[in-house]
């Protein structure tokens, strides 16, 4: 179990909806002095609580609109195969999350593309990476919901007050 109070899930928080925040608005906006802040933010670095800080790109005005969710299904479950058949997907620039899966599908893939075409050059490089029993598309129409941010909340309750 971890053991954050309720400013370093302040900071986690405030990072969230803006990473390029400096040290004294960040401080500011949790509460604190920019010195404690400081060290909190450096110890939630060094204990791997931040993986990055990133911008988020606009992915249809850089040309990317397409998104699918690619199920692959393999008869192959040895570790030497999942370890060869990883690296080549993980090569793939189009993937943007690579899942293995319980249930019927094996893994789960999402996807960005430019268009219908730019998913059939990315189809055709994924079946060339190992032999697949089955690989289904399902294409987003609409993106509802999309955040990069965890909900904190569902676990910083009990460290709050």
């Amino acid at each position: 179990m971890n053991h954050l109070d309720k400013f370093d899930y302040a900071i986690l928080g405030a990072l969230q909806v803006d990473g390029t925040l400096s040290v004294a608005e960040l401080a500011e906006r949790v509460g604190l002095s920019s010195t404690p802040c400081w060290k909190r933010l450096k110890r939630l670095e060094e204990d791997g609580y931040l993986d990055s800080r990133v911008a988020i790109v606009n992915r249809h005005k850089t040309g990317l609109p397409v998104t699918v969710f690619v199920s692959v299904r393999t008869s192959q479950h040895d570790e030497k195969w999942l370890q060869r058949f990883a690296a080549a997907v993980i090569a793939l620039p189009e993937v943007l999350e690579f899942h293995r899966m319980s249930g019927d599908v094996d893994y789960l893939l999402k996807v960005v593309t430019t268009d219908i075409a730019g998913y059939d050059r990315f189809y055709k490089k994924l079946i060339r990476t190992a032999n697949l029993t089955g690989v289904s598309s399902a294409f987003s129409m609409e993106q509802i919901k999309y955040t990069t941010a965890l909900p904190l909340e569902l676990v910083s309750h009990g460290s709050m007050g």
